[in-house]
């Protein structure tokens, strides 16, 4: 969609922090330490379980990440919220990934689970991102998006209705 590859390495999701990629005022991830992955291997604007779009990502998880000193001293764990951010950053992507224009920004999440943890051993997160809606209107550009966060393959956080929105203003 809108002439961008289907899938980006750091280098290239740092120049989206920038507002490089999708010019600006539009789409933008948040520059790290707050940028929640390292490559997306694959987006699109109708695929995904649900035929809709979809995103995957990657996140390399090193012990020295800048959360393990703080979240806990002594019982190191990756705050779930910032997975959750993870996957919300995605989902703006993707709509900026369509040509989509405006600022991304998070709606809300109709439903979490977070059934694992994220500790210093663990080496990947791996995000997936399934679209039941996108929707572009006049008035509403909008994603509504269900998705999961695997730790070295294993599910540990699921989130339903999750939404993003673009805006101009």
């Amino acid at each position: 969609m809108a002439g961008f590859p289907t899938s980006f390495d750091r280098d290239e999701l740092l120049k989206c922090a920038r507002g490089e990629l999708f010019g600006p005022g539009n789409a933008q991830l948040p520059e790290p330490p707050m940028l929640m992955m390292d490559r997306i291997t694959d987006i699109s604007g109708d695929g995904g379980e649900f035929g809709k779009g979809h995103v995957v990502a990657e996140f390399d998880i090193k012990p020295d990440l800048w959360f393990f000193d703080c979240h806990f001293p002594g019982n190191p764990i990756m705050p779930g919220c910032l997975g959750l951010d993870g996957l919300w950053q995605l989902t703006g992507f993707n709509l900026g990934w369509r040509g989509w224009q405006g600022r991304g920004y998070a709606l809300g999440v109709g439903e979490v689970k977070l059934t694992g943890m994220v500790r210093p051993d663990r080496k990947m997160l791996t995000y997936k991102v399934d679209f039941t809606k996108a929707v572009q209107t006049r008035r509403l550009t909008m994603g509504v998006a269900n998705g999961i966060v695997e730790a070295d393959g294993e599910v540990i956080y699921q989130v339903k209705d999750m939404k993003v929105a673009l805006s101009e203003s």
